[in-house]
């Protein structure tokens, strides 16, 4: 088996494979670009991004700067996506997000790891794990999501956690380590934040 096809199988596998790193600094390339645009260029943007994710909806907005290992090249995101400056994406395989989802500043979101064992980490070795996030969720600012973990949806993570495991639907979770804080319930239908209502009519 390929150093290539390891990764994306959760083996542990070389990643600075002369091949792989080819292949990366292309998509890096475009990436550079799409972070060197003017904000009046969002058609140029727009144009970026569908050429270096792997799959993106319609309405999506990344702010720049957005950093990724793989340029994105193994980023699926639904529509409507939207995510502040300085998003992190090591996306050294799959990061799945659904439709809807919104990410604060300074979001991480790793696949890639490393064993623990010194000798192998210092003959390079590493290790992916995919990301998948649901639909219509909010990732708060400087929240970091670590590979193999699963995010449900209609989720709102807080700022500054630490997603070290699954999280179900439905659910506001904090912390470090993450942990579900409480269900999303009838009071959110009310309040949008403490003791601030929601005016329906002015919507």
């Amino acid at each position: 088996m390929t150093n290539r096809e390891k990764m994306h199988q959760g083996k542990l596998y070389y990643p600075s494979d002369d091949s792989i790193m080819q292949e990366q600094l292309k998509c890096l390339d475009k990436l550079y670009d799409f972070n060197m645009t003017r904000p009046t260029e969002m058609d140029k943007r727009n144009a970026l991004l569908k050429e270096i994710f792997a799959e993106i909806g319609d309405d999506c907005y990344i702010e720049p700067p957005f950093h990724a290992n793989w340029g994105g090249h193994h980023v699926h995101f639904g529509k409507n996506v939207y995510a502040n400056f300085n998003l992190t994406l090591v996306d050294d395989t799959h990061i799945y997000v659904g439709d809807y989802t919104m990410f604060g500043p300074n979001v991480t979101v790793a696949t890639a790891g490393h064993p623990i064992l010194p000798e192998l980490r210092q003959q390079g070795y590493q290790y992916n794990m995919p990301v998948r996030i649901g639909r219509n969720c909010w990732i708060g600012a400087g929240a970091v999501i670590v590979p193999g973990v699963t995010i449900g949806d209609n989720v709102v993570i807080g700022a500054g956690s630490i997603v070290t495991k699954d999280i179900p639907s439905n659910v506001v979770a904090v912390g470090n380590p993450c942990k579900v804080l409480r269900e999303v319930n009838e009071k959110d239908k009310e309040f949008y934040f403490k003791d601030c209502k929601i005016d329906y009519n002015d919507l």
